[in-house]
């Protein structure tokens, strides 16, 4: 017999799939299931470190990362065997378990698609080793028919691997009826068969007034309705897949202790390094658009990863963000540079073999007097330590390139292996570094926010996800037939 799978596909992107495999997947382990995520191809430029193939570690979008924190167990690269890191808007870096295979335009993916297949399903036999329910998240919609052909995230995977499927609505975004029942008008017969029911997510206010909905696309599908799931405000307590939430993402309070201003950068990558420092009560966080200056009165500036920092630094440029940011520092403010954002900071940066595109270089913003070669080879780890004034972290790398100089003699931390890593000016009031993650311990956090006058809570963030997973997986106890969408999932194993 199979093991026990279900697949959430969605009428479109955004719909909350990511979200509801991660509660689904901690309600179903406190009802004593080992369950385990899975995501046959992702497209996110946030990624997270995981248990690799082969030992070391390979990486994978960080919605599997937080999906594998709701199930209790270590991220591994069979949870998302192909991972789609944008680099340009028509291009992207392809990694396959962990590991990247090649850079391919995006027509040049739609031919390397279908030969990935054997891989994903190799990394889904995997996980249906260790598990007694295996919950797959889709991709974008199975309605974008054009797209079928080399499927391998939605329902190319589901009907390779013999997977059910629940299809996902999101009422808040308008035309949910019309999104399902539309979705099932242009599926060709075989792939409708796969469905075994809907749900509605991102219902607010009183649910009940959605029953006759219920019924309508009940009888126009065939499918039963597995529930509605409310607004759910936890969500907004973990980390977001997809930049696309910074664009709707409101301006800190005013009268916050601290302003902070961190650049939305058109390659942002591991924004959620930030989400931390956003739920302390004295910080007030600001993502600043394309087209807007950085505001004159932060306190900090933060400039987040990228997925390619040289085309990052020229869109920077673009913005006229560097001519905000040398009279942010005149001014006595502080600046903060994570992983690209780091390499930024520096007085230049070269990718002599072309490894982000063309080869070429530029002068970074002289706030560091440190420079970056960008190398083929790939830093990929987990790592910890300590800050200058002793909180430790726990924490991780993804990044290419080499960032040496004099300004490293003030490293920005020392990793457990007594290696240090990033560098501070001379005054202190500029500090870069690989490190994601660093804020997430609380006395981490404390101690760096200290240096900036501002208090901290202290808590670890780690803390505050688990409590919002706890939450969601509440709700969805009270409003989705849990044991209904679990009998489909152990349908898949019956002869």
């Amino acid at each position: 017999m199979r093991v026990p799978a279900l697949m959430l596909q969605g009428t479109g992107s955004d719909v909350g799939k990511s979200l509801l495999v991660a509660g689904l997947a901690r309600a179903y382990r406190r009802r004593g299931l080992a369950v385990r995520p899975f995501k046959a191809q992702n497209m996110s430029n946030n990624a997270a470190v995981a248990a690799g193939v082969e030992g070391g570690h390979g990486e994978i979008g960080r919605a599997q990362a937080l999906q594998a924190l709701a199930c209790g167990v270590a991220p591994s690269v069979h949870m998302n065997p192909v991972l789609l890191k944008p680099q340009s808007d028509v291009g992207a870096q392809v990694v396959v378990q962990g590991r990247v295979l090649t850079t391919a335009r995006a027509g040049d993916y739609l031919t390397l698609k279908p030969t990935l297949l054997p891989r994903v399903l190799e990394s889904f036999v995997h996980l249906e080793a260790e598990a007694d329910l295996v919950l797959v998240e889709g991709a974008g919609s199975p309605a974008e028919v054009n797209l079928r052909p080399g499927d391998i995230a939605n329902m190319g995977f589901a009907r390779a691997a013999g997977v059910p499927v629940v299809l996902v609505g999101d009422i808040d975004r308008g035309g949910v009826i019309a999104s399902l029942v539309g979705t099932a008008a242009v599926l060709d017969p075989a792939d409708r068969a796969m469905i075994r029911g809907f749900l509605i997510n991102r219902f607010r206010g009183d649910i009940r007034l959605f029953d006759d909905g219920l019924r309508i696309i009940a009888e126009r599908t065939g499918w039963p309705a597995f529930g509605v799931l409310p607004w759910l405000p936890a969500a907004a307590r973990l980390p977001a897949e997809d930049a696309v939430v910074l664009e709707t993402r409101p301006t800190g309070p005013e009268g916050k202790a601290l302003r902070v201003a961190v650049p939305m950068l058109a390659r942002i990558a591991n924004f959620d390094d930030l989400d931390p420092l956003a739920r302390e009560a004295g910080v007030s966080l600001t993502f600043v658009p394309p087209g807007r200056p950085l505001p004159g009165d932060a306190d900090l500036v933060v400039l987040p990863g990228s997925k390619a920092t040289l085309a990052d630094l020229a869109f920077f440029r673009a913005q006229g963000w560097d001519v905000d940011l040398a009279g942010h520092v005149r001014r006595g403010g502080h600046v903060w540079g994570f992983c690209g954002g780091y390499q930024m900071l520096g007085r230049f940066i070269a990718d002599p073999d072309g490894v982000e595109g063309t080869p070429g270089s530029a002068p970074g913003l002289g706030l560091l007097d440190v420079e970056t070669v960008l190398t083929s080879r790939k830093t990929v780890r987990e790592v910890g330590g300590r800050l200058p004034g002793g909180a430790m972290f726990s924490g991780y790398e993804i990044h290419v390139g080499v960032t040496s100089g004099p300004d490293c003699v003030r490293p920005a931390l020392t990793l457990g292996d007594g290696r240090s890593d990033g560098a501070m000016s001379v005054d202190c009031r500029i500090r870069g570094t690989y490190v994601h993650g660093l804020l997430t311990a609380g006395a981490a956090r404390a101690e760096l926010l200290s240096g900036l006058g501002a208090a901290s809570d202290g808590m670890d963030h780690r803390v505050v996800v688990e409590a919002a997973l706890d939450e969601i997986a509440d709700a969805m106890e009270q409003h989705l037939d849990l044991d209904g969408l679990l009998a489909v999932a152990r349908s898949r194993g019956e002869p």
